[in-house]
């Protein structure tokens, strides 16, 4: 759809320096195909003025004041997604420009997604000598500093397990003590939707049940920001959120909460507990679930029980456990969200708890406590969990500095967790512009 360039249509009117409008986003981010879904933009309108689309993106809905913060807090536009985090090395940053090279060495003439994929692949195995052999030289001081601020890490599992719970089960067992023990009165999590098979949704689970029967995975956004206004939900005048998420999502809530303003409909100040889940790529819901994985593998999701990412593979299974099919995940590559592929935060680092299964034997959690929040919410559920030392923390290091190198290839501006919060969007233009993801120009106008 054309968009709307008001600079252009305001003829002799002198416009107030430093306006960036929600079109510019739309040009920049959403029409560029670097939008990751992650809702920011919805939740940081004061005027709650955008929404969401029937193609799951967020659109204009009501006039836009030119307030310029759906801009500033998106994590692919004006929001340094770096700056929300910390690293307990700062040099690790300014190293890891030697993976680049090194990577670029050791690759040759292979395919650049076979290659990653290899890596990814022998990074994430169970074996933890092939961990060791796997990828690239990590500089001195490096390996181990690249889980960034931590408390505490542990491999970790619920027993007895949770039914429908993925890995270790820790995330449901962590909210379900929270809220039995009226610590949080919801937690944003995401849920499969009633009319679309194996799509996730965003819902807000206020009971011990709910979270149970939101257990798994799913492997779309859910634009979780875009629903934090908590419309429909009777909840407490001051209520205390938990939200679980992807880096991203946990990147712009931290953000909109060291920059506290009105932020119209929407309760950012109402969530006291941040878990980020591992990630290096989202997907889009049509083109994995529908495209790749009902039509061409003609698979009946309605018999599909389960759908994981493990050790660089793509699994399905059936409602009794069975493998339907296992496949490299650099078939599904087209499927995944362009815009992940600039986003170096693995981890998670901004959260007050990072989860996941890289670094853990299968049926295990990762957990990395990285806050004080974050371990106040730990010990409520320490003591029904089984719990070790970290199985093969080399394995997440591999992995993250892996996933740098990705992003260090897509990402046209400088990365630098030092750097200011907020990105200019003139910056932004010169950083972008020429090449495969610069500002979608239109011609046309639309009313």
């Amino acid at each position: 759809m054309a968009g709307f360039d008001i600079r252009e249509l305001m003829n002799d009117i002198d416009e107030a320096p430093g306006k960036v409008w929600f079109w510019d986003l739309e040009k920049a981010v959403i029409d560029a195909e670097r939008c990751v879904q992650c809702g920011v933009c919805v939740a940081a309108c004061p005027t709650d003025s955008i929404g969401i689309g029937e193609d799951d993106l967020p659109t204009l809905v009501k006039m836009c004041t030119g307030c310029s913060l759906c801009w500033d807090f998106c994590p692919r536009g004006g929001l340094q997604y770096e700056a929300t985090w910390k690293l307990e090395d700062a040099k690790m940053v300014e190293e890891e420009g030697l993976f680049r090279e090194e990577a670029e060495e050791e690759r040759g003439d292979e395919d650049l997604d076979e290659f990653e994929d290899r890596q990814l692949e022998k990074i994430t195995g169970n074996n933890a000598a092939a961990a060791k052999a796997a990828g690239l030289s990590v500089p001195d001081g490096v390996s181990g500093n690249a889980l960034g601020t931590v408390h505490e890490t542990y491999t970790a599992r619920i027993d007895p397990m949770i039914q429908g719970a993925q890995d270790g089960g820790f995330v449901s067992a962590l909210l379900i003590e929270l809220l039995e023990k009226g610590e949080i009165d919801g937690a944003l999590v995401a849920r499969e939707s009633e009319t679309e098979r194996w799509k996730g949704e965003a819902f807000l689970a206020r009971t011990p049940d709910e979270v149970r029967e939101s257990a798994g995975s799913f492997y779309n956004q859910t634009l979780a920001l875009g629903h934090v206004d908590f419309k429909g939900y009777d909840l407490p005048p001051n209520p205390r959120i938990a939200v679980v998420g992807t880096p991203c999502e946990i990147e712009g809530i931290k953000a909109m909460q060291a920059r506290p303003w009105t932020w119209g409909s929407s309760q950012v100040e109402a969530i006291t507990l941040t878990i980020a889940l591992l990630c290096t790529k989202s997907f889009n819901y049509e083109k994995l679930m529908l495209d790749e994985i009902r039509d061409k593998r003609n698979v009946d999701l309605d018999n599909v029980g389960r759908v994981d990412i493990i050790r660089g593979k793509l699994i399905v299974q059936d409602l009794l456990g069975e493998t339907i099919f296992e496949e490299p995940i650099k078939d599904f590559h087209g499927a995944a969200l362009k815009g992940c592929d600039e986003c170096a935060d693995f981890m998670g680092h901004a959260a007050d708890i990072s989860v996941g299964s890289v670094g853990s034997a299968d049926g295990y959690s990762s957990v990395i406590v990285r806050s004080e929040e974050g371990l106040e919410a730990f010990e409520h559920v320490r003591p029904k969990l089984e719990l070790r030392e970290l199985d093969k923390p080399e394995a997440l290091d591999k992995l993250d500095a892996l996933d740098k190198r990705i992003a260090f290839k897509s990402l046209k501006r400088a990365f630098d967790p030092e750097a200011p919060l907020f990105i200019d969007y003139e910056e932004h233009l010169e950083n972008y512009s020429g090449t495969d993801r610069a500002p979608v120009a239109h011609d046309a106008v639309r009313y």
